[in-house]
């Protein structure tokens, strides 16, 4: 499986487009990246630039588009309705094909070290990567904006910054970087210049609001078009979908005389999510995404060459892939029939969604967890460290398998709730799923159980066996 990162950096520019298309270029020079979409807004003079690389440059392609925005951008001149503290101000890292949201945050970890050692720019981190829970939220790190935050570092240790510091760059602030799920950014657009409508909305309909669940939002006024507008991001699109935003808010519109001017994607949207809004307004009955001849085709040509490929690597007498492999494979596949059954009944499929898509990162996991075991007990002997590698590598070893079994673990809760939601005509494909899951749980356990035996550190041993406790 080819691995790749998605970045999403936001730069307080949105009204010059040469220094916007310099940052572009910069992030393009590293190898492997690939720009997929550059949006640019004057109200809110910002541009977001999203690029997709390997995990191996997507830090460089990052570090790339963060320089040139250093030289380019001084927040002391900057003005716009969008809150702000940098030059580049928040750049997220998320899982895209093949990599781990863990592994997004030691990507946003590393960065963030090395934006401070290159630019002198401190760094915060947010969301996965939070070191604090009140850092979670890119609005509490935001607070007071570049002008606000510059001067609350010098007195308020709370306020400094969690790489460098603690004052921020003269005129480049400072970065929020993390690692975070998908996320759409979403603006609707009221056929009113009335502001305090625009707030209203937003505050109804936000999370920390007590609204909908994974939306943040904020009105803003659009001088430009003369037009107030409710700017959301949708942190999990499948727990809020996208329509269901937008009723909502032109809901809350109407009860106040005031139509839908329109409605923004800033950056890029899953095909899931339009799917998901096809479904809802044109009412399918059964709609399923098979039905999308892109995705058919894909799955067809996945059937061809996918499965084949895992199976014959399966079978050719090499260590990996091995159990542990096939174990999360069948956990997959569990989830994937979970999914199905789910779509059909017409029931909430997000969390088997999101089950298929862990345990496939898994199957590769797995396998290189296991490599490394082989890289490390193949340092010569004598050789200084090698204990600590081969005592490390089996750490890693034993935690892939733990964490499948412990995914497996709720994974087969849901599928019994599952099996007694369902209708009778798909319940077989419950049963086949429940009978993979348990296969699944089985197989992973063996692999943590083998290879604790080879490890000498009783204080990991003892962490082990209590998360395996909790899931006995």
């Amino acid at each position: 499986m080819r691995k790749l990162v998605e970045c999403v950096p936001n730069f307080s520019e949105g009204r010059d487009r040469a220094k916007v298309a310099a940052i572009t270029a910069a992030i393009a020079s590293a190898p492997g990246a690939v720009v997929l979409d550059i949006e640019m807004d004057a109200d809110h003079n910002r541009s977001v630039i999203t690029f997709a690389a390997p995990p191996e440059t997507v830090i460089e392609a990052a570090l790339n588009g963060i320089g040139k925005a250093v030289e380019l951008i001084d927040l002391t001149c900057h003005t716009g309705v969008h809150p702000r503290i940098g030059a580049a101000d928040v750049v997220p890292f998320v899982p895209l094909a093949g990599v781990t949201l863990d592994q997004c945050v030691k990507l946003a970890e590393k960065a963030a070290t090395e934006m401070w050692k290159r630019f002198g720019v401190p760094a915060y981190l947010y969301e996965a990567a939070a070191r604090r829970e009140d850092r979670r939220g890119l609005e509490n790190i935001r607070r007071g904006q570049f002008e606000g935050l510059r001067e609350a570092v010098k007195t308020d240790p709370d306020r400094a910054p969690d790489v460098g510091g603690p004052e921020l760059h003269p005129t480049a602030g400072a970065t929020v970087t993390g690692a975070r799920k998908f996320l759409i950014a979403y603006n609707i657009n009221l056929q009113s210049d009335d502001l305090a409508l625009a707030k209203e909305i937003a505050r109804t309909v936000r999370t920390s609001s007590g609204g909908m669940p994974c939306v943040k939002g904020m009105g803003v006024m659009l001088e430009s078009r003369n037009l107030a507008q409710v700017s959301m991001n949708l942190t999990d699109f499948e727990t809020t979908p996208v329509h269901v935003v937008y009723e909502r808010v032109k809901q809350l519109a109407a009860a106040r005389g005031v139509e839908i001017e329109g409605s923004e994607i800033i950056g890029l949207i899953p095909k899931r999510a339009i799917e998901m809004a096809a479904e809802h307004f044109l009412k399918v009955e059964e709609f399923r995404p098979p039905m999308v001849l892109e995705n058919r085709v894909e799955q067809a040509l996945e059937g061809r060459t996918g499965l084949n490929e895992f199976l014959e690597s399966l079978a050719a007498p090499t260590p990996t892939p091995g159990g542990g492999s096939a174990a999360a494979a069948a956990a997959a596949m569990a989830a994937a029939l979970g999914e199905m059954v789910a779509r059909l009944s017409k029931l909430p499929a997000g969390e088997f969604e999101a089950d298929r898509r862990w345990f496939s990162q898994a199957v590769e996991r797995d396998a290189e967890s296991y490599d490394a075991v082989v890289a490390a007990y193949r340092i010569p002997k004598g050789t200084d460290g090698r204990a600590e590698a081969i005592g490390a590598a089996m750490k890693g070893a034993t935690l892939v398998p733990l964490e499948t079994a412990e995914r497996v673990h709720q994974l087969s809760a849901r599928l019994a709730t599952l099996a007694e939601a369902c209708p009778s005509k798909v319940a077989s494909d419950v049963v086949t799923a429940r009978a993979l899951s348990d296969a699944a749980r089985s197989g992973a356990l063996a692999n943590v159980e083998i290879n604790l035996g080879g490890l000498n550190d009783e204080v990991f041993k003892g962490e082990v066996e209590a998360r395996l406790a909790a899931i006995s």
